[in-house]
């Protein structure tokens, strides 16, 4: 993007504010006039949010990720998919990963044995949200942000595209917001489940919900979970702990408090830190057992997430709501780790070396919001708004100890037949100073959803955000990114075909900035994500089937390239800087089919398909490692009459090939299929217990492969066997 383009996409904020206001104005004009009201949206009181709990369904009523309006799926003019609490259950699902490898159009790239990254439509996903509150994370410094344990949580909604309206910085992938359960029971119930595996894997979890007080007006809700497990990985333990407590209490009959703690823990031992080598010294494969594991018994990834949050939400007679929120998290991580890397000989497996490596990183995150929505009348319809103020700051800091093997570092010898227990651990030195940074953003927003005729809605709104990082480290330079009033646009359209179908299209986009500068020596403007989407929508048995049709393409611009180097200290051309310009970036075309909910009676379904192609301005095809084409089924049915008890289901997890160019060669790994089974059966309506078979055939695939000529297999055939009991 040009730098006169670029002006003109940073409106002024005092035009912008004026913008946003202007749908109270109008609400305000109308009041007085007590013009009447024609044909319009509906305009769903829905208290302060609706849980997936107890439904039983694949689908959801109501989201809130895309916008900060809450619509329905149909309604709302992107891809979105829902895994509800009933789908969870059902398939088993434990962790944050477990839901990506599920949800349509998301893939996984899992590193190592604790850490992955994700993606969709060709770029990476680089924040995760908890209720709607954005928590971004580096995939590098991972704290156990996707082994995050989904007990707390009522379902997760995945947005995917460009996100800038809610999410404020990232990549135009796609968001995951998770949201939690709460404390809306006014009597004592909840459940508590037990849960045995393969590879020795323990399960327990408490779930309670009960009144404080004989009117229930005060509640509060108690979850509780612990898991450990051996792995099919050698030498590979893991254990995690969740408690999270919410209390909610209604101050007035339209007034309600909430708030709550959470804090999860993960503590593996004999983690991977890298992958294993693809190729031999030979060039040929090396083809190892599933089980094989570049750790040391030594290793180990402790890390712990605290977060703490409050919100008050108060609904007025004519129906604008407001909330003021803040949320405050804390996440750590303390690794002792081995990496080995090089390319062993075939007969005698020598050629690996060894770096042993310890880092302990923390990062805290305050966030604070206000934020208002309900309708208003204008030009005799009634439409709706929601516009707020939105503000974070997040601390990150990490400190490395030196490896003290007394000596010269062990040898690796033999790759073939590697002992991790027997490869010694050094004396590690206390923590020095590696890397820190802090962000802050804050951010303006407004959107305004209209009615222009009973079947169309025009979705108007924008973000005006003001960027700021600073940081540093012993590999990197000081370091100021700062971008003010950087405006995301977002409009949609939705045309009501019938009372079935909906067309839709949409723009939004998102900006990242970049750490690179010009010639003279000024940082560069943001990358820019620019997302444009169009397709059908359904809506179908009174809401309890959702299916949709979309047509995509993602433009990146302002992408920072090499442009040569120029001497900026004066120290001579021994010494030069590499200078950069903004150019084209990536784009990303394809197509998406996702449908969710009941077929029929007792008949659950999800299933989703992608394909893109993704390039770089030259035309060359980029993130060849994440596949472009995704399938993603699962269903389940509840048996009529007399085995009316038992449910039974299965899925099926397609992913296109992949591949990457290394130095060594390129990795490649054909299309394979996973497939899952589930089985439940009700002993009465508290009791039941269900079998959950993953990968069913035993197949053998990669879980990742990197650019240095590593890959990590994914999990081998497993089984899961749950009792579940709830009053």
């Amino acid at each position: 993007m040009h730098a006169r383009a670029h002006r003109r996409h940073k409106l002024d904020s005092l035009a912008v504010c004026v913008g946003l206001a202007m749908p109270l104005a109008a609400h305000a004009q109308v009041a007085e006039q007590g013009t009447a009201v024609l044909p319009q949206i509906q305009v769903h009181a829905e208290k302060f949010g609706a849980s997936t709990e107890g439904t039983g369904s694949y689908t959801t009523g109501r989201t809130k990720t895309a916008t900060p309006l809450s619509m329905s799926l149909r309604d709302t003019p992107q891809s979105v998919s829902v895994v509800t609490q009933q789908r969870i259950e059902d398939q088993g699902l434990v962790s944050v990963t477990d839901v990506v490898n599920n949800v349509t159009g998301v893939s996984v790239n899992q590193y190592e044995t604790n850490r992955a990254g994700f993606t969709a439509r060709g770029f990476d996903i680089d924040n995760l949200q908890i209720d709607g509150i954005p928590a971004t994370w580096d995939a590098a410094w991972s704290s156990g942000e996707v082994q995050g344990s989904l007990a707390i949580y009522d379902r997760v909604e995945v947005v995917r595209g460009a996100t800038g309206l809610m999410s404020g910085a990232g990549n135009p992938s796609a968001a995951i917001n998770l949201v939690r359960k709460r404390a809306s029971s006014r009597e004592l119930t909840g459940s508590a489940e037990i849960g045995v595996g393969r590879w020795d894997e323990r399960r327990a979890l408490v779930d309670l919900s009960t009144p404080l007080n004989q009117a229930g007006t005060v509640r509060a809700r108690v979850v509780g979970e612990y898991q450990a497990a051996n792995s099919w990985v050698a030498l590979l333990k893991s254990q995690s702990q969740t408690l999270y407590a919410t209390i909610e209490a209604d101050l007035t009959p339209k007034t309600l408090l909430s708030a709550g703690f959470h804090r999860q823990t993960t503590d593996p031992k004999g983690p991977m830190w890298g992958g294993l080598p693809h190729w031999y010294s030979d060039g040929s494969h090396t083809n190892w057992d599933r089980s094989k594991t570049s750790a040391a018994d030594w290793t180990r990834w402790n890390t712990a997430y605290d977060n703490f949050f409050a919100n008050l939400e108060h609904e007025f007679d004519n129906g604008w709501k407001v909330r003021a929120s803040y949320s405050h998290g804390d996440r750590e991580a303390d690794s002792y780790l081995l990496y080995l890397s090089g390319v062993p000989e075939r007969l005698s497996g020598l050629g690996m070396g060894a770096f042993a490596g310890s880092y302990k990183t923390r990062t805290k995150q305050d966030d604070v919001g206000l934020h208002a929505s309900g309708p208003f009348e204008l030009a005799g319809r009634k439409h709706e708004a929601a516009f707020g103020y939105m503000h974070s700051r997040q601390k990150f800091e990490t400190g490395s100890r030196p490896a003290d093997f007394a000596g010269a570092m062990p040898p690796v010898g033999d790759f073939n037949t590697w002992n991790g227990a027997a490869y010694p651990e050094p004396t590690w030195g206390a923590p020095s100073f590696y890397e820190s940074n802090v962000t802050k953003q804050d951010a303006l927003y407004g959107v305004a959803r209209f009615s222009l005729a009973d079947p169309l809605k025009v979705i108007l709104g924008a973000r005006l955000s003001n960027y700021d990082k600073t940081g540093h480290g012993i590999w990197a330079g000081e370091y100021a990114l700062k971008h003010d009033r950087e405006v995301t646009p977002y409009a949609g359209l939705v045309y009501d075909i019938n009372d079935n179908y909906s067309a839709y299209a949409s723009y939004t986009d998102i900006f990242q900035p970049q750490n690179l500068k010009d010639f003279g020596g000024k940082i560069l403007d943001p990358i820019v994500g620019k997302s444009y989407e169009a397709g059908l929508k359904g809506e179908l048995f009174d809401g309890r089937l959702n299916a949709s049709f979309a047509l995509f393409q993602i433009k990146q611009g302002n992408l920072g390239q090499e442009a040569g180097l120029v001497d900026r200290d004066g120290a001579g051309p021994s010494l030069p800087e590499a200078h950069y310009r903004a150019a084209k970036g990536a784009t990303s075309n394809g197509f998406e089919l996702d449908m969710s909910g009941e077929l029929a009676r007792g008949w659950n379904a999800s299933a989703g398909y992608t394909q893109y192609h993704a390039e770089d301005a030259a035309g060359a095809d980029i993130n060849s490692v994440n596949p472009r084409k995704l399938l993603r089924l699962f269903t389940t049915y509840r048996l009529p009459g007399e085995w009316t008890a038992l449910t039974v289901g299965g899925g099926v997890n397609w992913d296109g090939r992949t591949s990457m160019a290394t130095s060594n060669g390129k990795i490649e790994q054909e299309a394979y299929s996973l497939v899952n089974l589930m089985a439940r059966y009700d002993f009465s309506k508290q009791l039941s217990a269900q079998l959950n078979i993953d990968n069913l055939l035993d197949k053998k695939h990669f879980g990742m492969f990197a650019a240095y000529g590593t890959i990590t297999y994914g999990a081998p055939r497993s089984a899961a066997l749950t009792l579940r009991y709830r009053f």
